[in-house]
């Protein structure tokens, strides 16, 4: 291999290797049983420390080895004056730069290493950045090595300018360096404070624009290479947004308060607490998910005593408070319903806002990897970038244009084509988002889209009819429990088995499933938690040609007036 004639042995040759190999092998196991023996007996002095040398010199990546070694350095930091143990550590130090030289990437090794030194009380950490110095010069993508220096650095307060300054050195050298580029993200936001009005994780504009600029030059010089692609990719993210209540909504009928949130949360003492007001006073209430689980969702719901809405009063006003946020509305006399919604444009839910000097800085990018794709058309990464920067732009201008894009990248990159149309179901689904909060409307049309995924679902708390017919859909997920206000569901034409998702929707009075994959009536069973359910279509599905069927699905859903099969 690589150009190196092999030479032939003899069978001499090959006795005379076999005998070694066996030599080798029996003191190993003599030295390994030595050492288990007295560990048990409890005898952890410098005899250990010498038999463990033997073996983690030929083998570092025995972990338990490395755990006796422990053991022996404890014991021995209580028997021994600070200065026999500081010469004690002196040689381990050495021991293990020798066993990293003979593996550089060994986990036990690193792991030991920094074992040692957080026990010691005046660490030399300027030797340790020149140990990886060294290290990552005979290989600079050695992850073992960076993820021990960005160790060192903390401990020893080296200034992140200082260290982005070697991940520069190291990126200049070579771009294909994945572990540099990551450095660089961890970096870079911690270089100077952010003003007030910017989220924290967002870059401040002019380092950003400069990092653009740095990473257009890596990836033009060498296209196939992914870490330059990566990094670009997280230059285009978003901060995380601020904490905010999206929206509230309040059912007279239903005699329920429904919040969404900006983030997943959990609400429980000692992690996430609300605080409700009804008409000024505090209502303590239990709160859960909509399906139930009360793990990490964006959306939260509890009931609300029934005699609130029993009396004269005009109007009650409902007022939560999470942490700092805060959010109110208002339910009128005489209304079934209200609700208060902020307004988000598509800046604020899922791209980052953009100035002129940004816009024409991306604009300017996405013509030049154009220009790259004519050179390497089948590059995926080319391809991945063109569309992650039309969506930094504008997602709904270039909507066409990114659903075209997806296709060659498909056939540019098939081992990836399932995760690929998840990626442009979920870029489908924030176009529509968008497309109708700029409406205002509560009406959702998704049919025909070939999406292979729900996603955002977060966002269509306040939708009442909606229509995935004729998509790629094999289920309908957990998720869509927070489609609260959800009135009518059509998903016919798909190849959905399961509808674990439709549960415990309140106001779900239609659902069509027709032309699907659903096998059993007990695929079902979870419509039974949707009180006014009245039709239920399942035409042309393979449960249909089951005898006991419809038998079946009347005992199950007894609340169901109409099911047609």
């Amino acid at each position: 291999m690589h150009g190196r004639l092999k030479v032939k042995t003899t069978e001499k040759q090959a006795e005379a290797k076999r005998v070694e190999r066996e030599q080798k092998l029996k003191l190993y196991r003599e030295a390994t049983e030595a050492i288990f023996q007295k560990r048990q007996e409890g005898h952890l002095d410098e005899s250990v420390l010498e038999l463990t040398s033997q073996i983690l010199g030929a083998n570092p990546d025995f972990a338990t080895m490395w755990n006796c070694r422990r053991e022996v350095l404890m014991h021995l930091e209580t028997q021994k004056s600070p200065e026999e143990f500081a010469t004690l550590v002196a040689a381990e130090l050495g021991f293990l730069e020798s066993c990293l030289r003979v593996n550089p990437k060994s986990y036990g090794t690193w792991h030991h290493r920094c074992w040692l030194l957080g026990r010691l009380p005046e660490p030399n950490w300027t030797r340790e950045l020149e140990l990886c110095a060294k290290f990552l010069e005979a290989d600079e993508r050695n992850f073992h090595c960076w993820d021990y220096r960005r160790f060192v650095a903390q401990k020893a307060a080296v200034p992140p300018a200082e260290e982005l300054a070697f991940t520069d050195s190291l990126i200049t050298r070579n771009f294909s360096n994945y572990s540099s580029w990551h450095y660089r993200s961890c970096l870079l936001p911690k270089l100077q404070p952010l003003p007030d009005s910017q989220p924290p994780g967002r870059l401040p504009e002019d380092i950003l624009l400069r990092e653009l600029e740095l990473v257009q030059n890596a990836f033009f010089t060498d296209p196939n290479d992914q870490s330059a692609w990566f990094y670009h990719r997280w230059l285009l993210g978003r901060a995380d947004p601020k904490d905010a209540i999206r929206c509230l909504l309040v059912s007279r009928n239903e005699a329920c308060l429904t919040v969404c949130f900006s983030r997943p949360i959990i609400v429980s003492p000692g992690i996430e607490t609300l605080m409700l007001f009804v008409d000024k006073s505090p209502l303590p209430v239990e709160w859960r998910t909509p399906d139930g689980r009360n793990r990490p969702n964006y959306v939260w719901l509890c009931d609300l005593p029934t005699d609130f809405f029993n009396g004269q009063s005009p109007q009650h006003s409902f007022s939560l408070m999470w942490g700092e946020v805060q959010k109110e509305c208002v339910l009128y006399k005489g209304l079934k319903e209200s609700w208060c919604q902020d307004s988000a444009t598509d800046e604020q839910l899922f791209r980052m806002e953009l100035s002129m000097e940004k816009s024409t800085v991306l604009q300017s990018e996405l013509e030049s990897c154009k220009e790259l794709q004519d050179l390497e058309p089948d590059n995926k990464w080319c391809l991945l970038t063109i569309i992650l920067l039309m969506r930094a732009l504008d997602p709904l201008v270039y909507e066409k244009d990114t659903l075209k894009y997806f296709q060659a990248l498909k056939v540019a990159d098939p081992m990836r084509a399932s995760y690929l149309d998840d990626l442009r179901s979920k870029f489908l689904m924030e176009n529509y988002i968008l497309k109708m909060e700029y409406a205002d409307v509560r009406v959702l049309d998704l049919s025909y889209k070939d999406l292979t995924l729900l996603c955002h679902l977060d966002q269509l708390l306040l939708v009442t009819h909606l229509n995935l017919s004729h998509n790629l859909l094999r289920s309908l997920p957990p998720a869509l429990a927070m489609l609260r206000c959800l009135e009518v569901l059509q998903a016919d034409g798909n190849a959905i088995e399961s509808v674990e998702g439709v549960v415990n929707l309140p106001r779900l009075q239609e659902l069509s499933l027709c032309d699907n994959r659903l096998q059993h009536p007990l695929a079902l069973q979870t419509l039974a938690s949707c009180p006014k359910l009245s039709l239920l279509s399942l035409e042309c599905n393979p449960l249909c040609q089951l005898e006991a069927a419809p038998e079946e699905l009347r005992a199950m859903l007894p609340g169901v007036d109409r099911i047609l099969t």
